[in-house]
């Protein structure tokens, strides 16, 4: 399909299908292990994922950082002119070194710093040797996650999002056998989980490794002018949509200390089952992000406004149906988490209806908020974008974590990130309005 000429909406609904696979998929990695450790070993387990959250968010930041800043402004650039062919593969082969810089530097602080890095994100006495174990197998294959991150943002670029897919499948469904093989069959608990995980991604890795001999394949490893200006400007273009997973293990850290505070570890364990069910509903903004990203920003390359404009109608309208839907399920049937992520106590089951209900208000803005950072990164707009990551991320939530349970009590911290977004989208919906204005309307040629 030609970025620039194809049909729309057939487009976009093929990338979203490719996209929202990959995502969906990816997500099923921390469900899966939340799932089995916690059938496996009640609470207490689902509990010590939850500390380890953030370090994934981390490391797949990181890949998104590099992966999705490069891959933006590669394609940026073949929406401008094919003769830009060795430029954006510049772009390609900075993102690879960056990426490969940062891999080292998470692998040895995993490595040499993971009971520092346990303890700030909130891991006690009775977690932490939990904790420790399901990261000893991960530890072997660290940079592994942050490839396929950085693969599958360009592989939709260069015009293979089905391979990503069927990547991203074939680890899904290796860590879902996996993890119920090593954990129950060879009663590996927490650590065969980790173990099922760590081998699943290598495996998205190899298989996304094939698309360098395909007759698809236009990426080259080419020596970039300016490597320094290069890795600074990918990392301008992307690091909206890092900030927005590293601020997930921001306020995963925040709300595990403020939630041991004030409520305890029954707590805690509900809320490392909502971990899981946001990842699922920010993997379904992201991949309505990640299926527009490469439409937008060739077109933008063009200035084609027209198709542009179309894009986002189809994209704002995927957002709205994922927001109420995963709204509706956190208000109506919130039991229904519980019970797949673990075997729950009395105790679990009196207070979990309560917190997800509460916490889940929230999809329902989450993930138009979370497409409108890859929709201004497309149009070349990065503070915009930056600002919706810091201020979803870290400043507007991050003050509420803090503010509600001290003002209102320990269970008002459950209503920080339904007010967050709720206060995020006005800025959304003015700029998004006043940079679509602002486009070349030419006539569109289906």
């Amino acid at each position: 399909m030609d970025l620039l000429t194809s049909k729309i909406e057939s487009m976009y609904f093929k990338y979203l299908a490719a996209a929202f696979g990959s995502a969906l998929i990816s997500s099923i990695y921390g469900a899966v292990d939340m799932a089995m450790v916690g059938q496996y070993q009640g609470p207490e387990g689902t509990a010590a994922l939850a500390v380890v959250a953030p370090v994934w968010n981390i490391i797949y930041s990181l890949g998104l950082l590099m992966g999705i800043g490069g891959s933006v402004l590669f394609t940026t650039l073949r929406g401008v002119s094919e003769q830009n062919q060795k430029r954006s593969n510049e772009y390609f082969t900075a993102a690879v070194i960056g990426a490969a810089v940062f891999a080292a530097l998470t692998w040895l602080a995993v490595i040499f710093y993971d009971v520092e890095l346990l303890r700030l994100f909130g891991a006690e006495e009775t977690l932490l040797p939990l904790a420790r174990s399901y990261l000893l197998p991960v530890k072997f294959v660290v940079p592994s996650f942050l490839f396929t991150q950085l693969m599958s943002a360009f592989l939709r670029n260069d015009g293979d999002p089905a391979l990503a897919t069927k990547a991203v499948l074939f680890g899904g469904i290796f860590n879902v056998f996996g993890d119920y093989f090593f954990v129950f069959v060879l009663k590996m608990g927490i650590m065969g989980a980790g173990l099922a995980t760590a081998m699943g991604s290598v495996f998205s890795l190899l298989v996304m490794l094939t698309h360098f001999c395909s007759k698809k394949n236009t990426l080259r490893f080419v020596k970039p002018v300016e490597l320094f200006f290069t890795i600074k400007s990918i990392c301008i273009t992307g690091f909206s949509t890092f900030f927005i997973d590293v601020a997930m293990g921001i306020l995963t850290m925040l709300f595990n200390r403020q939630i041991l505070k004030y409520l305890g570890t029954d707590a805690l364990a509900v809320y490392g089952i909502i971990i899981n069910v946001s990842t699922f509903v920010q993997c379904c903004a992201y991949s309505i992000g990640q299926a527009s990203q490469p439409m937008l920003s060739a077109n933008f390359g063009a200035g084609k406004g027209k198709r542009i404009v179309q894009i986002l109608k189809y994209a704002l309208g995927t957002a709205a149906v994922f927001g109420v839907v995963w709204t509706a399920l956190a208000v109506f049937v919130p039991n229904f988490f519980v019970h797949i992520f673990m075997t729950p106590t009395e105790e679990i089951l009196a207070i979990a209806p309560g917190v997800i209900c509460s916490y889940g208000i929230s999809f329902l803005l989450l993930p138009l908020n979370i497409f409108s950072t890859y929709y201004f990164q497309a149009l070349m707009r990065p503070m915009a974008s930056f600002i919706v990551s810091v201020a979803r991320g870290a400043v507007i939530s991050g003050m509420l974590i803090y503010i509600l349970p001290a003002v209102a009590g320990g269970d008002a911290v459950w209503f920080a990130m339904p007010v967050t977004e709720l206060l995020v989208v006005v800025y959304v919906a003015l700029k998004i309005v006043r940079y679509t204005k602002a486009l070349p309307l030419e006539e569109v040629v289906e």
